[in-house]
Parts: C-alpha cells; sequence; structure tokens
C-alpha cells in the first residue's frame, strides 16, 4: 500500500510539474512597483485562492491570468475593466499604491507577452479613480465579454481570450 501511494504521489508530482512546465513565462516588472515582493505576496493573500499561485487554475471554471491578463491593458476601458472587478476595487488592500502595484504584478508579471510593450502601469490616482465605480456581480460576464471582443478587434488579441482558460471545452 506505502509503494502504490509513493508511486501515486510521484505521478502526481510529475503531472503538476508538467503542467507548470507548459505556463507561459512571467514578464519583466515595471520598475514603478515600490515592493515587488510585497505585490506579489499580496497577489498569493488576495487572488491566488481562486486564480492560483503561478495565475493558472484551469480547468476551473475562472480567467486563466497567466499569459493573458496583459490583453486588457489594450484599450482604456479593459484597462478600467480590470480595476473595477469586485474583488479589486473592494479588496481589503486601502491604500492604492499598493493596490496599483498588486495589479502591475499581475498584468505585467502573470500577463507576461500578453502585455502590450508600451502599456504603462497603473497608478495610484488611477486606482482611486477606477475603484469608485465597481462592477456589479450581475453584469460580471457581460463586461468581460465585451472588453474581450474590444481586445480580439483592436489589438489582435487571440480568439482563445473568449474562452476563461486554453482549451476549455463548451
Amino acid at each position: 500500500m506505502a509503494r502504490f501511494l509513493f508511486r501515486a504521489a510521484l505521478l502526481l508530482l510529475g503531472a503538476t510539474a508538467g503542467l507548470r512546465a507548459a505556463l507561459p513565462p512571467m514578464g519583466l516588472l515595471p520598475a514603478a512597483i515600490a515592493d515587488p515582493e510585497m505585490a506579489r505576496a499580496d497577489y498569493v493573500e488576495q487572488c491566488a485562492g481562486c486564480h492560483g499561485v503561478q495565475g493558472s487554475t484551469a480547468p476551473a471554471q475562472l480567467p486563466e491570468l497567466r499569459g493573458r491578463v496583459g490583453w486588457f491593458l489594450c484599450t482604456p476601458q479593459a484597462r478600467a475593466y480590470l480595476i473595477r472587478l469586485p474583488n479589486v476595487a473592494h479588496s481589503r488592500i486601502k491604500d492604492n499604491q499598493q493596490l496599483a502595484d498588486m495589479m502591475n504584478y499581475v498584468v505585467f508579471g502573470l500577463g507576461g507577452a500578453s502585455t502590450p510593450r508600451n502599456a504603462a502601469p497603473f497608478t495610484a490616482e488611477e486606482v482611486a479613480r477606477e475603484r469608485q465605480h465597481a462592477l456589479s456581480t450581475t453584469t460580471l460576464r457581460a463586461e468581460r465579454a465585451r472588453q474581450v471582443e474590444s481586445a480580439i478587434r483592436q489589438c489582435g488579441a487571440p480568439a482563445s481570450l473568449r474562452l476563461l482558460y486554453p482549451g476549455q471545452k463548451g
């Protein structure tokens, strides 16, 4: 029995390592982040429970952040959408610079190559302004779909962004 459990654990560990190796690479963090370790810690505390420590929880029915979330910086409306998400706008992080740093970790770090090259980091002023217009939970799916279509049409985002994660089945 112990041998079986040991082999099962090794198989699971190998499968997990294989999945992690398949994740897109992390992006460079902007110098605007005052404390990158704090930004990562805030992400883990505030977001990773649902979105995963690495920004990937597929096949859970949640938006995949890794290698994808950066596309939301390509239009001003999609950029505002990220800050207006209820879990961001109503975050327990009340300091707007700290929240901007966390969101910059998310879009530049986890978003990696999906983030437009000329995208400006979030600022404390932008976060303070946009979090006053938090979205309601009844509009989240429709608003995400609208912003995704805009990113595909205006910025050349991949059509797979319509899915919550790559490979999602209907």
